[in-house]
């Protein structure tokens, strides 16, 4: 299946919260346009049911990071699913190897069609780890898989948003752990509907220059997590990031997609940390 493939497609599409940046700069007031989200993994002692009326009465729009048979689930309770998953396969096994671009072409596929009946505005993927696979091979491997699938990402208006993550802590080995080598492969694929989730705790242990990263390279970026540096918890004052200043000036720029929320809580009560996190970046 090639991108020529689709292009015959010539499908309507409904309408979708996708993502956006504002042309213009030094913007004001878009507090309005950032909404909040929050990843179902952080909470899984929670039955989903009820996770959607906690994040309710804060005042969150999204839970994210579910499969398809959950998307419903958040949907009947009056919330959105800003992300969702297209497979189970986790992020070590992805588009790096040309051994799965078979079996993950036709996950997506499904998963894409679904999302557009669904409403549903991002489909995550991953690299993969690099298991010896050169960052050079890695990203043409990335490409050529991801091909088609971004092509129908065009057609169905699902953007395909791959997450950066660090290779230093958390995810030893993974391929895509900095925002030059994501660039380099959207560049490539050359596609509005393939884009990166700037995970903002993943990119300070990697990189750091959090805010001047995302101001250079904001076009490139659809979605935004959060997580507390060192540790992955709580975004308060016990860690190194200005999470009050990051959000500041991503609304200065003009996105109007969602921020979520990506932190492992400690608090003994996990949703007041989860509200006082939500009112850290309602700037």
């Amino acid at each position: 299946m090639k991108r020529r493939d689709f292009v015959q497609l010539g499908i309507a599409t409904p309408f979708l919260s996708i993502p956006s940046w504002s042309k213009d700069s030094g913007l004001t007031n878009h507090s309005k346009n950032i909404k909040h989200s929050i990843c179902q993994w952080c909470y899984n002692d929670t039955p989903l049911e009820l996770l959607c009326e906690k994040a309710k009465d804060l005042g969150i729009q999204s839970i994210e990071l579910l499969h398809a048979n959950q998307w419903g689930i958040v949907q009947n309770k009056g919330l959105e699913c800003a992300v969702g998953y297209a497979n189970d396969w986790g992020l070590t096994k992805g588009f790096n190897d040309p051994n799965n671009h078979k079996e993950l072409l036709k996950q997506y596929v499904l998963a894409i069609e679904k999302a557009f009946e669904m409403g549903i505005p991002q489909i995550i993927c991953f690299s993969g780890n690099r298991n010896g696979i050169s960052d050079e091979v890695g990203l043409e491997n990335c490409a050529k898989g991801l091909d088609a699938i971004v092509a129908l990402g065009e057609k169905y208006n699902v953007i395909i948003t791959m997450e950066l993550l660090n290779s230093k802590i958390d995810h030893p080995d993974y391929q895509c752990d900095s925002t030059k080598w994501g660039i380099a492969l959207s560049e490539k694929l050359g596609s509005t509907h393939f884009k990166l989730l700037y995970d903002i705790y993943h990119m300070q242990i990697m990189e750091g220059d959090v805010i001047r990263t995302i101001s250079n390279n904001k076009h490139y970026i659809s979605h935004f997590h959060t997580g507390g540096v060192p540790g992955r918890n709580e975004i308060d004052e016990t860690q190194e990031l200005n999470y009050a200043a990051i959000i500041s000036a991503i609304q200065s720029y003009g996105f109007s997609g969602y921020v979520a929320q990506e932190f492992i809580p400690t608090w003994e009560n996990p949703f007041d940390a989860l509200s006082k996190a939500i009112k850290i970046c309602s700037v």
